[in-house]
């Protein structure tokens, strides 16, 4: 290293108060043949010097690494949800369509496979945003968002600010028409600025029966995002703070939904990464069928015959408890590794 880069030990920075402590002494001798640093410990293939891993402590590959294993993550996924509350009524269809959101309705996997997610996020870097894997650093991309899900990638970006209890009362009143009693009751009940799926659900069919449309739409959509793109680890609740995004139904067609999706996921990948964590939530369908997309010999998914090419690719598997039966995760790390560039679609 030293000899192909003669200024290379001039920008190391000084190391972490909470770096990891080096596994062996190494001894390099600058610049001449036959250096020693071959033999000192490491990780094959990769740093001589772990020191410079200066969060890997928190790593689940570190903890694996030193044989401890952690359980397969339990998925949090809430496409269930989506098939409960079914397609919107024909006369909110086209203002939900307006805000580009509408592939979301017919494309969330309902079945987990938490083997195939655990196998991935072992691999997951944070400062990188990517998957460290035998064939080199791969990762999903704005493009695999546009062709799994056919969500628009380019656009405006709405900021959602934290709300505080008062302001979550307000959105709620104004934009889905319900009492201040009735949403202090529901933001009480929820703990904070977060209601239940099921309430938003009762919102949206009561809105519908009054024929409030436009506020049933937001309700609808409300619930959608809350079920899909900004899925969360409770499995109950969603937060108030996505209900701004559909103040003007117009305007909300004009945001780069790819890019939000995108973003929510690389935090959860983020943190499902470190030890301690276990669960993992987030809109699993897209991290699912990039896997199936781009790995077929880690997971041989069933197409469906059926699939279009106009439709988003996410459509193209069949993923029923029919052809979920059976499947186990053991293999899956043993796949992972044995990746050769052309197992990579």
């Amino acid at each position: 290293m030293t000899k192909d880069v003669p200024h290379m030990s001039e920008d190391v920075p000084d190391m972490a108060e909470d770096a990891p402590e080096m596994t062996a002494n190494v001894q390099v001798d600058d610049g001449a043949e036959g250096s020693h640093a071959d033999d000192a410990e490491g990780f094959p293939g990769g740093p001589r010097d772990p020191s410079v891993l200066t969060s890997f402590a928190d790593h689940v590959a570190h903890a694996i690494w030193g044989g401890q294993e952690r359980p397969e993550l339990k998925l949090v996924s809430h496409g269930r949800k989506v098939t409960l509350i079914g397609r919107p009524v024909p006369e909110i269809e086209g203002l939900v369509g307006t805000t580009r959101l509408s592939p979301l309705i017919g494309y969330s996997v309902v079945t987990g496979d938490p083997g195939l997610i655990s196998a991935f996020v072992e691999r997951w870097h944070i400062k990188t945003s990517t998957f460290h894997l035998p064939v080199g650093e791969l990762t999903i991309t704005l493009d695999d968002v546009s062709s799994l899900l056919h969500l628009p990638i380019s656009g405006a970006f709405h900021s959602f600010h934290a709300l505080s209890v008062d302001e979550a009362i307000f959105l709620l009143t104004e934009l889905l028409e319900v009492s201040a009693e009735e949403t202090r009751a529901e933001t009480t009940r929820s703990r904070g600025t977060y209601v239940r799926l099921g309430w938003v659900q009762d919102i949206y069919k009561m809105r519908c029966e009054a024929w409030r449309w436009i506020v049933a739409a937001r309700a609808y959509l409300l619930h959608l995002v809350g079920c899909t793109l900004f899925a969360n680890k409770s499995a109950t609740y969603v937060h108030v703070v996505h209900l701004e995004a559909f103040r003007d139904l117009g305007q909300s067609g004009g945001y780069a939904w790819g890019v939000a999706a995108l973003v929510h996921m690389y935090d959860q990948l983020d943190e499902a990464s470190r030890t301690t964590t276990r669960q993992i939530a987030g809109y699993l369908t897209l991290l699912r069928c990039w896997i199936y997309e781009h790995f077929p010999s880690v997971y041989q998914c069933v197409i469906d015959d059926a699939y279009e090419e106009t439709s988003p690719r996410a459509s193209r598997w069949l993923m029923s408890k029919a052809h979920m039966k059976g499947i186990t995760g053991a293999p899956y790390r043993a796949r992972c590794d044995a990746l050769t560039v052309t197992d990579v679609c």
